[in-house]
This record gives C-alpha cells, sequence and structure tokens, in this order.
C-alpha cells in the first residue's frame, strides 16, 4: 500500500526549505507546544478532531530531510482512535532546475486506513500552507481556535 505523500517545487534553496518546515507553528498549528529544531525534539499539536498528539523529531539533515515520530495521537472522529501511533513522516528536500522540489510522506496513513480520506486532506493543506509560507513569508497554520472547547489552546 502506498503511503500519504504530497510534494511542491517553490523557487527557494533547500535550506530555506528546511527552515520553514521546522518552523512547525508558521505552517502547521498554532497551537503546537514544542519544538521541531533539533533530533529529539518533542511538539504537540490539537484541532477539534485531533485533541492530544505527541511527534518527535527523528532526523534532521539540514537542506535535505526532516523526519517526525508518531508518539501517540488520538483521532477523534474514527474508531480506531491510535491509528496514527507508530507512524512517520518524512520531509525529502532535492534541489531541482525550478528551485526546490519538497516531498512529504506520511508513512503508514495508507488509502486502507480509516483516516486516510480526511487526514490526506488536512496534511495537503499543511504542505501548500508550508508552501505558502515559502514563497510570501506567511503560512496559513490550523488556527489555535480549531482546538476543542475547553481544551487551554482553545
Amino acid at each position: 500500500m502506498n503511503s500519504f505523500t504530497a510534494e511542491l517545487t517553490v523557487d527557494r534553496t533547500p535550506e530555506e526549505v528546511f527552515a520553514a518546515i521546522t518552523d512547525v507553528r508558521a505552517w502547521f498549528s498554532e497551537s503546537i507546544t514544542g519544538v521541531a529544531k533539533a533530533a529529539g525534539d518533542a511538539f504537540s499539536f490539537i484541532d477539534k478532531s485531533i485533541p492530544t498528539s505527541r511527534i518527535r523529531v527523528t532526523e534532521l539533515v539540514p537542506g535535505r530531510r526532516v523526519a517526525w515520530h508518531v508518539e501517540d495521537a488520538y483521532l477523534a472522529f474514527i474508531d480506531q482512535h491510535d491509528e496514527w501511533n507508530d507512524t512517520r513522516m518524512t520531509f525529502d528536500i532535492t534541489p531541482d532546475a525550478d528551485g526546490t522540489r519538497l516531498r512529504f510522506t506520511h508513512h503508514g496513513l495508507t488509502p486502507d486506513r480509516a483516516c486516510y480520506q480526511d487526514c490526506s486532506r488536512g496534511w495537503t493543506s499543511c504542505v501548500q500552507s508550508l508552501g505558502t509560507l515559502l514563497t510570501t513569508g506567511t503560512g496559513e497554520p490550523i488556527p489555535k481556535s480549531a482546538a476543542p472547547e475547553g481544551h487551554p489552546a482553545g
């Protein structure tokens, strides 16, 4: 089964793409706590459908690659709430004739998973937000207001 993948090419250097990826609050979610700047760092985010999560940075190769491992996530919108647990995400950065190509893959997010439709739409939006951050200087992360009622980030 193929894992979900999204790609984009931007007129930026691989180093600029790498720096943007590690600035997770600027493109992924405003509710992120923790950091993603060094291997071993961990961060969490929440929104209405994912009230808890913990993701650890497992690999950082400046200008080339970022990898994350989902240690814990609770997907409220499907019956298999722990479907993301022990999955991983990679950001592969490659220079090309038009600038830099970024290939995002959520390994383990496959079409047979219950969350595939919603999660692939969410990741597509996040990767587009990262592209917007790179081309305009301002991303479109999941806003804090998307947090569940009564949650501290909401």
